[in-house]
């Protein structure tokens, strides 16, 4: 989502409210002296089009994907096989992260960003060419594993340690406030590529829409990565960007010694967000997959719901930003943990219960879903050593978005539709549960120290 932002797809590493900051994090390197703000741009521009690309994925894993490479198969067994797909970038993200650090540290940060827009340019433009199972049958399939296989490691590589940067540059009175800014290019992704999906959705024939509309998005999405990783290239590699970045001590180290020496810190930060993670595919990918399959209200109109809770996910996010500014951010953290598990108890009841009740569930869950992502990623990266913040901030997203959200459509469509909506409740629940259970043992481990 990253880490995310990435997300990680994508999440933003931020500095946990009432940590230490290591030595050194309050000064700046001569000439190197970077607004906030600026870094806060470069981050929300790399954080939108990562997610425009994960919720174009998402969304054509329920709407084209099952009947253009899987239709030979019953409608949800079909979109069971597209999620299964849909879980491989989360499962290479990681290792593009590993692979990508290596790259790092030999031939340096514009090389590895290079490798990783080519990287992604052509996988996301190898799925908008791609011909469905009637033309190349099984090898579409394993061609469309393959890109997004490629798209995984990809944002993976993409991982350019602005988020940290600007979690050790935000004023300490203001950390809640930077901290949800880059999360705000999720909600900004999903309602520009749930919007163009519904306006090609309802302006075209099914017939068309099968065949060429649902490329466009693809189109667009290969522009805007592009685009956007060019310019994070740009920044990155200016000498202040680069002076500010030696001085934080963000540079990559081995995977083996980071899970060595701070591989518990790993753990805590990838649970510690959870909650959010696993509300973040079931009110986004997985309902649509439901209404598609089982509910009577059009996609259209469903589509332009999940637009409107876009916007108050956004909303929530600026929100958590004040509240977590004035309550602490692990405490505003445990509470939305607390909030989503009592919300799990109402999902089965309100996606049964018609029209009125699926919007209800998909607006409270967006708004739930901005106030605790707003400030879920990184939560605890301050942990980390400064010598390991760099590596650990991007596989702690990566882990994060792996355990919580990767398999989410998979698990919630299979267990729903074959057991009953029950199961989304207890996937909330163990989510929520894992969130309250880190954010607990990081506290205990700093009390001890």
């Amino acid at each position: 989502m990253s880490s995310i932002s990435h997300a990680s797809p994508p999440g933003s590493p931020l500095v946990s409210q009432g940590a230490p900051r290591a030595e050194g994090d309050h000064n700046v390197a001569p000439g190197g002296d970077v607004a906030p703000g600026d870094i806060a741009v470069g981050v929300v521009i790399g954080r939108t089009s990562e997610y425009f690309d994960f919720f174009v994925y998402g969304i054509a894993s329920v709407l084209v994907f099952p009947a253009l490479f899987f239709p030979d198969l019953p409608r949800l067994e079909g979109t069971l096989w597209a999620f299964a797909i849909f879980a491989l970038a989360f499962i290479a993200r990681p290792i593009g992260t590993v692979i990508s650090m290596a790259v790092q540290r030999r031939w340096g940060r514009a090389t590895k960003l290079t490798i990783a827009l080519f990287l992604l340019g052509s996988s996301t433009a190898g799925i908008a060419f791609l011909p469905g199972y009637a033309t190349l049958g099984a090898g579409a399939i394993v061609l469309l594993s393959i890109f997004r296989i490629g798209q995984g490691l990809a944002l993976g590589g993409s991982w350019d340690g602005l988020p940290s940067l600007l979690a050790l540059n935000a004023p300490p009175q203001r950390r809640g406030w930077y901290a949800m800014l880059g999360q705000l290019g999720a909600p900004v992704g999903f309602v520009l590529a749930t919007s163009l999906f519904a306006y090609l959705y309802a302006s075209l024939s099914p017939e068309d829409f099968l065949a060429w509309g649902w490329r466009y998005p693809f189109f667009v999405a290969f522009a805007i990565n592009v685009v956007a990783l060019f310019a994070r290239l740009r920044l990155v590699v200016t000498h202040e960007y680069e002076q500010l970045l030696d001085q934080r001590e963000l540079e990559p180290v081995s995977t083996r010694e980071l899970l060595s020496n701070q591989g518990y810190n790993v753990f805590i930060g990838a649970f510690a967000a959870l909650a959010s993670y696993a509300l973040f595919h079931l009110v986004t990918v997985f309902p649509l997959s439901w209404i598609h399959l089982f509910a009577e209200q059009t996609i259209s109109e469903f589509l332009l719901i999940q637009i409107v809770g876009g916007f108050l996910c956004a909303g929530g996010i600026v929100a958590s930003g004040w509240i977590a500014d004035r309550h602490g951010r692990r405490r505003t953290l445990g509470t939305l943990a607390v909030l989503i598990a009592v919300f799990s108890g109402f999902a089965p009841t309100l996606l049964n219960g018609g029209t009125l009740g699926q919007d209800v569930f998909i607006l409270v869950g967006f708004i739930l879903l901005g106030l605790s992502y707003g400030q879920a990623s990184g939560t605890v990266t301050a942990n980390f050593s400064p010598r390991f913040r760099y590596t650990g901030a991007a596989l702690t997203a990566d882990i994060a978005w792996l355990v919580g959200a990767a398999f989410a459509p998979l698990v919630a469509l299979g267990l729903s539709a074959h057991f009953g909506l029950g199961y989304v409740s207890v996937y909330l629940l163990s989510g929520a549960a894992c969130t309250l259970a880190a954010l607990y043992l990081n506290r205990a481990l700093e009390t001890r120290a």
